[in-house]
């Protein structure tokens, strides 16, 4: 396996954000991505300063941006190893980049989720109707899988060919879900370390408003019904 490490960082109008995201993340990392998802400030520019690849996606949804960065990444002669996903809100810590692609290198884990536990988040980072979200689905998830997942947290690892086995589709807010129901699915390896969370910087387009919460939950459940009954 590659030891090269890409990052992909979907961003929509997170200018006062997404350099300190971009700063923080170890020199390990071979190319920082930012795909900015029809962003109309200047997200672009200041990651481009800060050193990041930029690309552009005019189609609005978190999974058009990972696809789009996927899509640069499968273009390039020299693929990387490990593929890391993280926000550009800079509610994740990207310091803590290394212990996610740790159990990858020297244990051979397929994927790696942060876990954005109780103990480790900032008061307010998450929004109830996330943390019940995310307690439904992981649970139907142990219901269904006897997976022990107990997060949907975007700050994930992954080997970059188990990736591009999963196929990965969900254009919206499914992304997360789909790609963990697929790797219970595909038998892939998987472990969950513990990660701090602290409030974003801006409001959230999804859990930020009414409509971004409902259409998110029930995406995410969609899809764990739908892989639930697929063997």
């Amino acid at each position: 396996m590659s030891l090269k490490i890409n990052v992909i960082i979907p961003a929509f109008n997170e200018e006062k954000s997404i350099a300190k995201v971009i700063h923080d993340i170890p020199s390990i990392v071979d190319e920082i991505i930012v795909v900015s998802n029809n962003s109309t400030d200047n997200t672009e520019a200041n990651a481009a300063n800060a050193g990041a690849i930029v690309l552009q996606e005019k189609k609005r949804g978190y999974g058009y941006a990972c696809l789009k960065g996927l899509e640069y990444i499968s273009s390039k002669k020299t693929k990387p190893g490990i593929v890391v996903f993280l926000d550009g809100d800079y509610s994740d810590y990207p310091e803590q980049l290394n212990e996610l692609i740790d159990p990858i290198i020297k244990n051979n884990v397929d994927f790696v989720l942060g876990a954005r536990v109780k103990n480790l988040r900032e008061k307010g980072s998450m929004t109830p109707q996330q943390i019940f979200g995310n307690w439904l689905a992981t649970f139907l998830m142990r219901i269904f899988h006897k997976s022990t997942f107990t997060d949907l947290g975007p700050f994930r690892a992954i080997k970059y060919n188990k990736l591009l086995s999963l196929n990965m589709q969900d254009k919206t807010y499914g992304w997360t879900v789909e790609m963990q129901l697929k790797a219970l699915n595909h038998k892939l390896s998987y472990l969950e370390i513990p990660v701090k969370y602290r409030n974003r910087i801006g409001t959230s387009k999804v859990s930020g408003t009414v409509k971004g919460t409902i259409l998110a939950g029930i995406k995410i459940l969609s899809w764990v019904f739908k892989y639930s009954f697929i063997k």
